[in-house]
């Protein structure tokens, strides 16, 4: 029965959908041992004003998946929350001369709108938001466990302050000596500051990765870097006006080849060395501060130096070699000197040619002599140890050892580990930040406030008007303080924590938001964990993940869980470009999802996002393009209505015919494609395809479909078609499934399972040309020989008509692709 076809009202359906789910709590869970669990998370946005369509592809993403595995019998937890805190809203507030807490609250109240207008399946009863003195409390409470544990403490550093932002930055957030929120150039300037001791889990951050193996390598890769830790030697090189440089070397077996000593241009002893130096030295010395650490530390800049003017002395040598500052050299790693031998490292040698510094091999490979003045490049593999004293002769490998060994007996070195890692700083000099727990007594010095006095609330009458440092540190009432141990009068801590610390265990708290008396349901997230797939930009790799990494170890030495690493499956997806370049609001080139649901419907937007490319790519935004996934929803919108009232309840394909059983056969072998691609893959866009190919094969042979059996096949094609589309578009979706006649919400169903006997390719389609022209199709069974397709060919009533008369010259066969005859 062929039905009227009716309008496709996205707009009407949408909201009555997303109204339906909302009053229902459809996407509201519990715990529930006799079921799978599957947590899915998207990192939590920041609500700095409208998301736009760049925002939007994270979110499909992960709502495909978690709509996917609910299908599949999955209990799925599929939180949101929001990052509230940090410089942006403070930047902001002072702008608009508002509180940031307004600024900030309206920001959400617009996000959230957005977000359930596109009808992400969000459990919203456990929404967050890490300004809510109800959340951060727990940051306060975690940050008082660790001061008794040791992990935070107060110590002297150089620091990065932000000239522009009046606050201190973590290098993370320093790259390239600019402020990573206002790209202003960073100063470094001597403050206390609290830190964190993450420094105690380098080791845990890289060797628990071996359990990591669902995570990309280059996110894994740029973690290692990170921590970067070596096995090597350390050794002083004394300085010739006293005290010395303490150096790390991987290769200790070349030392006797080192020519001149080389400090990072952040070394603490630089500004000892060059305190004469010239106006044009001190620039230049200010200039290579300045440069990006991360194009320094990958060799993407230019190696460039100064001489100090100073000299040190080779402790196995004895000889007198100059001190260099260079820009290859960096504060983050060893000790921020090294000790550089030009004939066996490269980038030395790079910077020895271009100042005209010695280069002297001590290295010699098998059957080679090698001559420092006519060296063309640097050697660095191993070989026999030559102008080395007492270790000349030895293979490399064994001379590292007995040089180590050496340099430990005379008391000037030894065997060590390096690691590029340093403790994570957290204080900020800003309102809009969890405050720091702690008070300052002149009898008891630091003292932690009592938990039962946490949260430690942020004053609503802080003043901002962005000069003169810290708006905390103006408010009398907040910063007047009792001394919880001894009653007397204290100054409270005015610094707020780094909002990394926030979305370093937020996904906790998604298990049991209401709970008051602990930062988390201890049952609850031994349910929940691991999250078993997190996606988000590859960006925070070495900022978030690790940090989020590192707060979980602490947490099971807190005794509050029992594992190690919060994820089991990270995806970095890709971001959108509109204009060759990323959208973003700076770059003036975003899109607003209102304007494109207004036009299209939210399930448009959604098919379009995630059928431009494969998530894990960058995709280019194109105005025309979103027209193609319009016309294929609204393809199957008119088939589907078109056979609305077509019903088969017993699905009986018994008496198929050829085109009943082609069509169960695409429909089986989509349900096994699409699942495959969503489930294994994540391979959303070809899964749209897929779905792509199957309307059109269903429109292909619905007129020719007979019978009750290919009845049944044609409403199975439907019902699949419709099931495996639903996480793409679910509100169409749910219309076209109750227009089918099926009570239930189509998110209670079951996703479809492919079956084998009817994927089975018991027969294939040839095509069959006549002289290089298709004339006609033959269904060939599987493993027919050359005769059997040249026999069926010449039987085609379609191919008759033009061999009729003529001679067959030959019959070219592809067996199971191709017949093609030649008449005359």
């Amino acid at each position: 029965m062929v039905n009227e076809v009716k309008s496709y009202e996205f707009d009407e359906i949408e909201r009555r959908h997303q109204e339906r789910w909302r009053a229902e709590g459809t996407f509201e869970v519990s715990e529930d041992p006799a079921r799978p669990k599957f947590y899915c998370l998207e990192m939590l946005p920041y609500p700095s004003g409208d998301i736009h369509v760049g925002h939007v592809r994270n979110y499909c993403i992960t709502d495909v998946i978690t709509r996917f595995k609910r299908m599949r019998g999955f209990n799925v937890l599929h939180p949101i929350g929001w990052d509230a805190l940090g410089l942006p809203a403070e930047n902001a507030a002072i702008k608009r001369e508002t509180h940031p807490e307004a600024w900030t609250r309206g920001n959400i109240a617009g996000m959230k709108a957005q977000l359930q207008r596109l009808g992400f399946s969000y459990a919203w009863s456990r929404e967050i938001a890490t300004c809510d003195s109800s959340y951060y409390r727990w940051n306060q409470w975690f940050f008082l466990r660790m001061l008794e544990k040791g992990i935070a403490y107060r110590a002297n550093s150089p620091v990065n302050w932000c000239p522009s932002c009046l606050t201190v930055l973590a290098n993370e957030q320093a790259e390239g000596g600019l402020c990573w929120r206002c790209k202003s150039v960073i100063e470094i300037r001597d403050m206390e500051q609290w830190f964190l001791r993450i420094t105690d889990y380098q080791d845990a951050l890289l060797d628990d990765m071996d359990d990591l193996s669902a995570w990309p390598d280059r996110v894994l890769q740029q973690q290692r870097n990170w921590v970067g830790r070596s096995q090597g030697a350390e050794v002083s090189f004394p300085l010739e006006q006293g005290g010395s440089i303490r150096i790390f070397t991987t290769r200790i077996d070349t030392i006797y080849g080192a020519t001149f000593c080389v400090l990072a241009p952040e070394h603490p002893l630089v500004d000892q060395l060059m305190s004469e130096a010239s106006k044009a030295d001190a620039e230049t010395l200010a200039r290579l501060r300045g440069q990006d650490r991360r194009a320094r530390l990958a060799g993407q800049v230019e190696k460039e130096g100064l001489f100090t003017g100073r000299y040190a002395t080779n402790p196995f040598s004895s000889e007198r070699i100059p001190i260099w500052v260079g820009n290859f050299v960096l504060m983050g790693y060893g000790t921020g000197a090294i000790m550089a031998v030009p004939a066996h490292d490269e980038r030395d040698f790079e910077f020895a040619r271009k100042y005209g510094l010695r280069v002297h091999p001590v290295i010699q490979p098998e059957a080679v002599g090698l001559d420092g003045a006519t060296m063309a490049e640097a050697y660095t593999g191993p070989g026999v140890v030559t102008g080395s004293a007492g270790f000349d002769g030895l293979a490399s490998e064994t001379a590292i050892e007995k040089m180590a060994a050496h340099a430990s007996a005379q008391g000037f070195g030894g065997v060590k580990t390096a690691y590029r890692l340093k403790d994570w700083l957290i204080s900020r000099q800003r309102y809009w930040g969890t405050p720091i727990p702690v008070v300052y007594c002149d009898k008891d010095g630091i003292v932690g406030v009592r938990d039962a006095d946490l949260p430690v609330v942020l004053p609503k009458d802080a003043p901002f008007t962005g000069e003169g440092g810290n708006p905390l540190e103006k408010v009398e009432a907040f910063v007047k303080a009792i001394c919880p141990k001894c009653g007397g009068a204290a100054r409270r801590e005015t610094d707020t924590m780094d909002t990394f610390v926030d979305s370093s265990w937020y996904f906790y708290r998604y298990c049991s938001p209401q709970t008051e008396d602990a930062p988390f349901d201890r049952a609850a997230v031994k349910y929940w964990f691991p999250i078993d797939l997190y996606v988000g930009g590859i960006e925070h790799a070495i900022l978030h993940l690790v940090y989020s990494r590192f707060w979980t170890k602490v947490m099971k030495d807190l005794g509050l869980i029992d594992w190690a690493e919060p994820v089991a499956r990270l995806f970095p997806q890709g971001m959108v470009h509109k204009d060759g370049e990323v959208m973003s609001k700076s770059k003036g080139n975003t899109i607003a999802p209102d304007d494109v649901v207004k036009r299209y419907g939210a399930d448009t937007l959604r098919l379009y996002i995630l059928f431009a490319a494969p998530p894990e790519l960058s995709m280019e935004w194109s105005e025309t393009g979103i027209e193609g996934p319009h016309r294929f929803l609204l393809r199957v919108w008119r088939l589907v209505q078109k056979h609305a009232a077509a019903r088969s309840p017993d699905r009986d394909f018994g008496e198929l015919s050829r085109n009943g059983l082609a069509l169960r056969r695409r429909v089986h072998q989509t349900i096994a494609r699409v699942t495959a691609d969503i489930d294994e893959r994540i391979h959303l866009n070809t899964a749209v395809a897929a779905l792509m190919e199957l309307t059109n094969d269903i429109y292909r042979l619905e007129e020719r479909l007979e019978g009750a059996s290919d009845a049944a096949a044609l409403c199975e094609a439907l019902d699949a078609l419709v099931l495996l589309l639903s996480p793409f578009a679910p509100h169409a979706c749910e219309q076209m499934w109750s227009d089918r006649g099926h009570p239930k919400s189509l998110v209670d169903e079951p996703w479809p399972s492919a079956d084998e006997t009817a994927m089975r390719e018991d027969v294939t389609e040839v095509a069959v040309q006549v002289n290089g022209k298709i004339r006609g199709r033959v269904l060939v069974p599987s493993g027919a020989d050359e005769a059997a397709h040249e026999a069926l060919a010449l039987a085609e009533p379609g191919v008759e008509a033009h061999i009729d008369g003529k001679t067959l010259v030959k019959a070219i066969i592809v067996p199971g692709r191709l017949i093609n005859l030649v008449v005359k």
